[in-house]
C-alpha cells in the first residue's frame, strides 16, 4: 500500500497529543505522514506550565510552498485537529481544496477541535470557520457533543437530538460523521459513555445508502489528552481498509483506543500507588507499549446497528 497523509495539527515536545498522538499508529497501520505542527509545544496545556510557539499564517505557506515546489503534494488523505488561528485554518481549506483538484479521490478527515464540557479553548471567530468553510470540504468529521453542538446550533439532550444533529452536519458536507463521548442515557447504565456514527454513500445508481451505528464506551475516572486526535487517526485508518463498514472501522478504532487507555491507567496507579490522583505525566497515554493493540486491535466495543 502506497497512502500518504497530510497532517496539519499540534506538536508536544513531552507526551502524546496532535501529530504525536496521529502519527505513530498511522505509521503502525502502514500509512506515511507529513506532519505540519500548528502549535509546538513543550506539553499539553493540562500541565501547571506550558511553553511553546503558535505557527504562524506566513510560516504554514513558507513550509507548503515547499513542499509543493518540489512537486511532491501529493495526498491521499488530509488529517486536521487543534488550530488556534483564523487565518491558519481557512488556508488549510485553501490546501485541501488544491489537494482535492489534483487527487479527486482525496478524503479530508477533520476534527474540528474547538472545546469540551461547555466550554471553547480556542478563539471564537474559528467557530463561523469551521461551519462556513472547512465542514464543506470535509469528508469525516469527529465533533465531541460539545463542538456539534456549536457546529449546528442545536442542543443534544437525547439520542433523537444526536441523530438530528447528525442529518444537520451531514448536510453541511461529510460523507461520515462520528459523534464521541457523548454522556447520554446508556442501555447499559451511566458507567459508559455513547457514541453514534453515520455513513452517508451515494451508489452507483445515484440512489443513497446511509449506515448509523450506536456504541457504548466505558467511562474511567480519569481525564486523558489526545485521545480524541489518536481517534481520528484509527478513524482515518480503518475507513481506508473498511470503506463501506463505519461499523468495522469504528469498532477497530474504539477497541484500539480501549487497549491504550486502559494500558495508561494500569500504568498511572502502578505509579501513583493506591488511593492518589494520577497527575497529567502519569496520565500520558502508553501509545508504544500499546503498538501490537494499535496493529491488531481485539474487538472489545462492539457496534449496534440503527
Amino acid at each position: 500500500m502506497e497512502c500518504r497523509v497530510l497532517s496539519i495539527q499540534s506538536h508536544v515536545v513531552r507526551g502524546y497529543v496532535g501529530n504525536k498522538s496521529a502519527t505513530f499508529p498511522l505509521q503502525l497501520l502502514g500509512f506515511d505522514v507529513d506532519a505540519i505542527n500548528s502549535v509546538q509545544f513543550s506539553n499539553h496545556t493540562g500541565y501547571a506550565h506550558c511553553k511553546g510557539q503558535v505557527l504562524t499564517v506566513e510560516e504554514l505557506n513558507t513550509l507548503y510552498e515547499g513542499i509543493k515546489l518540489n512537486n511532491v503534494n501529493h495526498y491521499d488523505y488530509v488529517l486536521t485537529g487543534y488550530c488556534r488561528d483564523s487565518s491558519v485554518l481557512e488556508m488549510v481549506v485553501d490546501i485541501v481544496g488544491e489537494l482535492k483538484k489534483a487527487n479527486p479521490n482525496l478524503v479530508y478527515v477533520c476534527d474540528p477541535v474547538m472545546g469540551d464540557h461547555g466550554a471553547m479553548y480556542v478563539p471564537e471567530n474559528l467557530l463561523p470557520m469551521y461551519r462556513d468553510k472547512v465542514l464543506p470540504v470535509a469528508d469525516i468529521l469527529t465533533p465531541n457533543r460539545f463542538e456539534a453542538e456549536l457546529l449546528t446550533g442545536r442542543k443534544i439532550s437525547t439520542e433523537k437530538d444526536a441523530i438530528e444533529v447528525l442529518d444537520l452536519l451531514h448536510n453541511k458536507g461529510p460523507e461520515t460523521v462520528v459523534l464521541t463521548s457523548m454522556d447520554l442515557p446508556s442501555k447499559s447504565g451511566d458507567q459508559f459513555l455513547v457514541v453514534l456514527g453515520s455513513q452517508r454513500t451515494v451508489l452507483p445508481d445515484g440512489t443513497n445508502s446511509r449506515l448509523m451505528i450506536r456504541m457504548e464506551v466505558p467511562k474511567v475516572d480519569a481525564i486523558f489528552v489526545g485521545t480524541g486526535d489518536l481517534f481520528a487517526s484509527l478513524l482515518l485508518a480503518w475507513t481506508h481498509y473498511h470503506p463501506r463498514d463505519l461499523k468495522a472501522a469504528c469498532e477497530k478504532a474504539l477497541s484500539a483506543m480501549h487497549h491504550v487507555i486502559k494500558r495508561t491507567m494500569t500504568y498511572a496507579h502502578k505509579i501513583t500507588g493506591p488511593g492518589k490522583r494520577p497527575n497529567p505525566a502519569h496520565l500520558e497515554l502508553r501509545m508504544v507499549q500499546s503498538k501490537a493493540d494499535i496493529e491488531n486491535p481485539a474487538i472489545v466495543v462492539e457496534a449496534t446497528v440503527l
